[in-house]
């Protein structure tokens, strides 16, 4: 049971480690975007970083999700 529970911990990292991952990627992509081309980048460069803030905020959720199971179960 043990096992099941620090496989699912495992996973859950790395989802966590991927989506702030991308989030950075796609930060920086957006301030590239938005360097060039102002007008039209700059909607896109918007459209980027809403998009990289999601990726945070999921982070962030799946972390506080993770201890919220942690601690209910106590598994720290």
């Amino acid at each position: 049971m043990e096992n099941l529970f620090s496989a699912i911990r495992k996973k859950i990292n790395g989802i966590i480690w991927t989506l702030a991952v991308t989030g950075i990627f796609l930060l920086i992509l957006a301030i590239l975007i938005v360097w060039t081309d102002f007008v039209l980048r700059l909607v896109i460069g918007l459209l980027v970083i809403v998009i990289a803030y999601t990726f945070f905020y999921a982070a962030y959720k799946l972390k506080s999700m993770k201890d919220e199971v942690e601690r209910f179960l106590r598994l720290k």
